[in-house]
């Protein structure tokens, strides 16, 4: 198997919409010699037998067709990057931005409106996701991250500092003291997320009554009056009859927008990018 010539998916492609080798010379401008000629390059270079030869129409073998899917992505990934390379100016088609569960809850997603009613063209695709992203392989075009990453070709900005505080219902603190208070944390996945380290410290030997490994589940919890939280101050605020606690957590985290430098040369990407720097500018 030798490396294809790209330009012969062009043909192949061509060939699979117009199903024969004339339709298809008049949607490439070639005579259908050449159509021919070069899907017989391409099958050699894969040793693959893409089509079956019929004297009006070509019709796909099962490696045609099993190739399909990934020429069309192909073609759409190489007119994207025409797209940047030739600087287009038209803030258009769908950004993904991935985001923390909790983040794209109570921060993202309730301040979307202005910036949707700026970006006409645009399509947000919010991610809330555990995962870190993985922007070198296009997971996401926008991540908000708690770490700066390391990885080269990656480029972060910061966004702001989010703060933590001990909360939970107000009926739950009115009716114990401190030494009676059970407290909702994350599981043993998360245990080295720095506001978890702190309160573990904070707990003692006082029982753990919920844990989870979802922010917005231990918050809910606390609404319910289940125990004790450490929450970031953006989740809590709207959340009905919590209540701030002593001690104060001391727990200060970064939090940054990281993109792909190739890819936040997309007037669409920049334009989200942009867009979520002014909220949190505007905070």
């Amino acid at each position: 198997m030798k490396n294809p010539d790209w330009d012969d998916l062009r043909f192949f492609l061509a060939l699979c919409e117009a199903g024969s080798l004339s339709g298809a010379a008049r949607g490439t401008g070639v005579e259908h010699t050449t159509v021919a000629r070069r899907i017989e390059a391409l099958e050699t270079a894969l040793d693959a037998r893409l089509f079956n030869r019929f004297p009006k129409a070509w019709s796909l073998t099962a490696a045609g067709t099993a190739l399909l899917p990934y020429a069309r992505k192909l073609e759409d990934d190489m007119h994207a990057l025409l797209n940047v390379a030739r600087g287009r100016s038209e803030v258009l088609g769908t950004v993904r931005v991935s985001a923390p569960p909790a983040l794209a809850a109570c921060l993202l997603a309730p301040r979307l409106r202005a910036p949707l009613a700026r970006l006409p063209g645009v399509e947000i695709d919010l991610r809330a996701e555990a995962r870190t992203a993985d922007l070198m392989r296009r997971q996401a075009d926008i991540a908000l991250r708690f770490a700066r990453p390391s990885a080269p070709g990656l480029a972060a900005k910061l966004l702001t500092q989010v703060d933590y505080a001990l909360y939970a219902h107000a009926d739950y603190a009115a009716g114990r003291q401190p030494a009676q208070w059970e407290f909702l944390g994350y599981d043993e996945l998360q245990r080295d997320a720095p506001q978890q380290e702190w309160l573990d410290k904070l707990r003692g030997a006082r029982r753990y009554s919920v844990r989870s490994n979802d922010l917005l589940t231990l918050l809910q919890a606390a609404v319910a009056g289940c125990g004790v939280a450490v929450l970031p101050r953006y989740a809590a605020a709207g959340a009905p009859g919590l209540a701030e606690l002593a001690p104060p957590c001391p727990v200060r985290r970064k939090l940054w927008l990281v993109m792909h430098e190739d890819v936040r040369r997309s007037p669409s990407v920049r334009a989200v990018a942009d867009e979520i720097i002014g909220m949190f500018e505007q905070e």
